[in-house]
């Protein structure tokens, strides 16, 4: 595959920064940069259309066990950022003097290549937003679409190179109905098809049509419901806070240390894993450590792996898997079941569809016991059929209940979700998730 613009400059730079150092040090160097075109839309029109172009170097510099990092925004001709990659340098090298040792140091000494290019072009912006709109024509669509290049590389002095370019799109969008009613979707991957599109927007027409009907306020108490995968997702990202960090789980700060200590299970059919290979997030990590294609974290139920960055490795006396520092996951993937989607409300049978969950917090880590609401588009389900949509409920229930004992069954196919994070870049974490039915879920309100 050809080499783009964004590959050759990160290159050009390594190169720079091998010609430039001193006798006894160590640099490396990573990129992180993106291409994105960013839509957003509010009563079925266009409101804010852009492009974001953007690329940030990260300087770090190594003198024994004395090291210091530099971040700055380069534009990307080498020509015009030498003198400010100079300047960091030196600074670097004044600030390296003055500080102590750091006893927990570790980047990566053996060297490991890689270049992974997955860069097919999507449609235009122009023409895919059309469509989305033609889509919804009468109705309120409030959304965003973000699309476009996202490029990660690292280079060190010791000679190695890894590079990431991973094309992929976002698009997510509510159909508003009225007061607190609305219907949220998305759709995200790396090939655009209208079919896909159309299939899922067909889908957000029929529930929003639901909506229409008289809402249901539900008493308090404990009820079977079949959580979507947008819902999972949400569970799943408390799990990602902390949960499977080698180092919470060594402290015993981990949500699931329970598991760890065998106090705790889940349901046979629950496994997560860290699919690399099969996300948005590169193979490498800030120190240049690769990582492998995938890490088993649960399997049939059970804790058997966590996320280890080098520096937990080297403090714990653990094994590193390459996470990064937070040691979250950037590409989690939940096994599938054998419940067909088209049959999940029949197997609810009577009980809650819950579209969305969010505000989610803990209300109890040690018992990975979580607390959130119900929103937009969740419906009473009775005998298979949506009866009513229903009001805003709070849940608060373990996670070790809900994908323990009281799940029922996952569904056979799942859904990539990427994230809509953007805050200083746009984010290349996602998930691959299942929808789920359990047999109780706790609401207090």
């Amino acid at each position: 595959m050809a080499i783009s613009a964004m590959e050759t400059y990160f290159n050009d730079v390594a190169a720079f920064l091998d010609g430039a150092l001193l006798p006894g040090e160590v640099y490396t160097c990573m990129l992180d940069a993106e291409v994105s075109d960013f839509v957003r839309m509010n009563r079925g029109k266009i409101r804010q259309p852009g492009t974001v172009v953007q690329r940030y170097v990260r300087l770090h510099l190594i003198r024994g066990r004395k090291h210091a990092e530099h971040c700055m925004t380069v534009c990307g001709d080498l020509a015009r950022d030498r003198e400010a990659l100079s300047q960091a340098l030196a600074a670097l090298r004044d600030m390296v003097s003055d500080l102590p040792d750091d006893p927990h140091l570790d980047y990566a000494t053996d060297v490991h290549s890689s270049r992974v290019v997955r860069s097919d072009p999507l449609p235009a912006p122009e023409g895919l937003i059309a469509s989305v709109l033609d889509a919804a024509d009468g109705l309120d669509l409030v959304g965003i679409y973000a699309a476009g290049p996202v490029y990660r590389g690292f280079a060190n002095s010791l000679g190695q190179r890894n590079w990431h370019e991973m094309t992929s799109f976002n698009l997510q969008w509510s159909l508003y109905h009225r007061a607190d009613k609305a219907v949220k979707t998305a759709y995200s991957g790396f090939d655009w098809s209208d079919q896909a599109f159309a299939t899922k927007m067909r889908g957000a027409r029929e529930r929003l049509a639901l909506l229409s009907a008289p809402a249901r306020s539900l008493e308090p108490g404990s009820y079977r419901a079949y959580l979507t995968p947008a819902a999972i997702e949400e569970i799943a990202g408390m799990l990602c806070w902390g949960g499977f960090s080698g180092r919470a789980l060594a402290t015993r700060q981990s949500c699931l240390f329970k598991m760890q200590e065998g106090a705790a299970t889940l349901d046979a059919a629950v496994s997560f894993s860290e699919n690399t290979a099969n996300g948005v997030a590169p193979a490498f990590q800030d120190e240049g450590f690769v990582r492998p294609g995938s890490v088993p974290l649960v399997e049939d139920g059970r804790l058997v792996g966590s996320l280890v960055s080098p520096r937990t490795a080297k403090e714990f006396a653990l094994a590193s898997n390459g996470a990064n520092p937070s040691e979250s996951p950037e590409s989690l993937d939940m096994a599938t079941g054998k419940l067909a989607g088209d049959d999940a409300l029949a197997a609810l049978d009577t009980g809650l569809y819950i579209g969305n969950l969010w505000y989610l917090n803990f209300s109890d880590r040690p018992a990975c016991r979580v607390t959130g609401m119900t929103r937009f588009a969740s419906f009473w389900v009775e005998k298979g059929r949506i009866a009513a949509p229903v009001n805003v409920m709070r849940f608060d229930d373990s996670v070790f209940r809900l994908l323990g004992e009281h799940l029922v069954g996952l569904t056979s196919e799942s859904e990539l979700v990427v994230s809509d994070q953007s805050y200083r870049a746009r984010s290349i974490s996602s998930m691959r998730l299942p929808g789920a039915v359990v047999s109780e879920m706790a609401f207090t309100l």
